[in-house]
């Protein structure tokens, strides 16, 4: 079901966002992958596009200056009604800044940081640009599932900052947590202990909807990329881990249509 978005609620993740060396190149790679058209967006933080599907935006993707060497990830952004007050809250809980709080234009505000285990996220007062605008169909972010060591202190962060309920996965056993708002779920935190990348510590992931993963998977890597973990039945439907040719890592699934 393809569905529209409004103006979020604060602690709802209201928009991805990717910072890459090749600008051009990496508009192609997506361009291919999911059919994202691109427009030019705010330039604060230098060369942005946003991308589009149907006309309406689900992304955006920027330049990292020459000499800035970062790692290239997918970043949520969570939203704010004061930017100011979260990049505050933040700071209090243990997190950090890195960016900001500044404005985008008048598309908004936006802040990005770290939490206490040194995962990237923004958060983001909207101004004209509420965010993703459209979920539901192939090439839109569906989901974004923070991957640590283990979940209960960096739990308490994100409830203490953005106001989530924290609801423990079954079965149990399993290190995991699902974020709610009003009762409803918005985001998880996966503990996987040892299992957790070294080169890339804790980190946020985004998932993608796509209607066929093993085909976008082997789109992947014809298109220069690589898969991270071969396409799977996953907790939310049959997905992979794929990266892109500049290594952004990013999940693709077919969650399961509702009648």
């Amino acid at each position: 079901m393809t569905t529209e978005a409004t103006r979020r609620r604060p602690g709802e993740p209201c928009w991805v966002s990717l910072m890459v060396h090749g600008l051009d190149a990496t508009q192609d790679f997506y361009r291919e992958l999911f059919g994202w058209d691109f427009l030019p967006g705010p330039q604060q933080l230098g060369p942005y596009v946003r991308a589009l599907l149907d006309g309406k935006e689900v992304a955006g993707i920027g330049r990292l200056p020459a000499d800035r060497h970062l790692p290239i990830a997918w970043t949520p952004y969570m939203a704010s009604d004061d930017v100011d007050e979260t990049a505050e809250q933040i700071r209090m809980c243990g997190g950090t800044i890195g960016v900001g709080p500044l404005d985008a234009a008048d598309a908004g505000r936006l802040v990005i940081a770290a939490d206490p285990e040194g995962a990237v996220f923004g958060a983001w007062q909207a101004a004209a640009h509420t965010g993703t605008a459209l979920f539901g169909t192939h090439g839109t972010p569906v989901w974004n599932e923070l991957m640590t060591r283990e979940t209960s202190a960096v739990g308490k962060f994100y409830e203490s900052v953005f106001g989530y309920d924290l609801e423990p996965s079954v079965p149990a056993g399993s290190d995991r947590l699902t974020l709610r708002l009003d009762d409803r779920p918005v985001a998880s935190i996966h503990g996987v202990g040892h299992a957790l990348p070294r080169d890339r510590g804790s980190h946020w992931m985004t998932y993608f909807e796509v209607e066929d993963p093993d085909a976008i998977a082997d789109a992947v890597v014809g298109l220069g990329g690589h898969v991270v973990r071969e396409p799977h039945v996953g907790t939310s439907g049959r997905q992979a881990t794929v990266a892109d040719p500049e290594g952004a890592v990013l999940t693709i699934v077919r969650t399961p249509r509702r009648a």
